[in-house]
């Protein structure tokens, strides 16, 4: 087998041709790897030094989840630049420590370390994502509350962090436009997910303008308790979402002619069909017949 990381031209390389990719579309997973790829997305047998490549001919993005559990080491950091071609971009969870533990407060110098960290993959560095969990009346009693401390953290931040954000929240009710608009001030972009704890985009009861940055980002999240109780295997498609995907690209479509938007970055995880690859495929093969 020949090496992938020859083919895929390495960090010199530019655009490279892909099947499920046009410009300013940019489609991936969450994580490139997981229990069931092998001998199904990959090849079998192929280097576990050699998944990033391969996966990055395949997809022009991936969102990274073990940033999540902490700020990963430059080595690693400049290993993610030096495997994918130049026009691959990364999406990075920030760490639970900054969103979780701190929520936000005293954070700093975490954000900024982990900030300066992801900037090693330059040109490559996609949105940095804060994922916040979901928040009872002991932690924020009201969204008023809760929106003052991501202002003073947000106007801190665009001291230091020119880079692209993004936001999820998991309090359905906080969902409407004074959140919008509180992203909206700092060219801040709110998550669009398809999961089971927030309505998707068309469920929304007051609808509001779903635009707050120059980009939207798209997470396909699923139900993780339901599918979990049917498979653990990540190697095909279990759940029907057809008929939701369609709607993604009807949605989708009709933001991106918005002249506010300049790129679309959207993510499958596992536990939304139960395939992520195959989820990424089933979107572009309609967003195609779509045009």
């Amino acid at each position: 087998m020949q090496n992938v990381e020859q083919e895929a031209g390495l960090a010199g390389s530019g655009r490279i041709e892909r099947r499920c990719s046009e410009a300013g579309i940019y489609l991936g997973t969450s994580s490139f790897t997981a229990s069931g790829w092998e001998g199904n997305f990959y090849p079998a047998g192929l280097k576990t030094s050699e998944l990033l490549s391969y996966y990055a001919r395949q997809f022009s993005t991936v969102e990274i989840d073990s940033t999540f559990y902490g700020t990963p080491k430059a080595a690693t950091v400049s290993g993610w630049y030096e495997k994918t071609p130049g026009d691959f971009l990364f999406a990075a969870k920030v760490p639970q420590l900054i969103t979780h533990e701190k929520v936000l407060l005293g954070c700093e110098a975490e954000f900024d370390e982990f900030a300066g960290r992801m900037e090693l993959l330059r040109e490559k560095l996609g949105p940095l994502l804060l994922q916040f969990p979901y928040f009872d009346r002991y932690a924020f009693t009201s969204i008023e509350e809760f929106l003052a401390r991501l202002h003073f953290f947000l106007k801190r931040t665009r001291g230091v962090f020119a880079g692209e954000l993004a936001v999820e929240i998991r309090n359905k009710d906080w969902l409407d436009g004074r959140f919008a608009e509180a992203l909206r001030e700092y060219n801040v972009a709110l998550v669009l997910n398809d999961t089971s704890f927030v309505p998707r985009p068309w469920e929304m009861k007051e609808p509001f303008d779903l635009i707050t940055a120059d980009f939207l980002y798209v997470r396909w999240l699923g139900d993780r308790k339901g599918i979990e109780k049917q498979t653990k295997t990540w190697d095909k498609i279990i759940v029907d979402r057809q008929e939701d995907l369609r709607r993604w690209v009807e949605l989708l479509r009709g933001l991106v002619m918005d002249k506010r938007i300049r790129k679309i970055l959207a993510y499958a995880n596992n536990h939304y069909a139960g395939h992520g690859p195959s989820t990424v495929q089933q979107f572009w093969e309609l967003w195609s017949k779509n045009t």
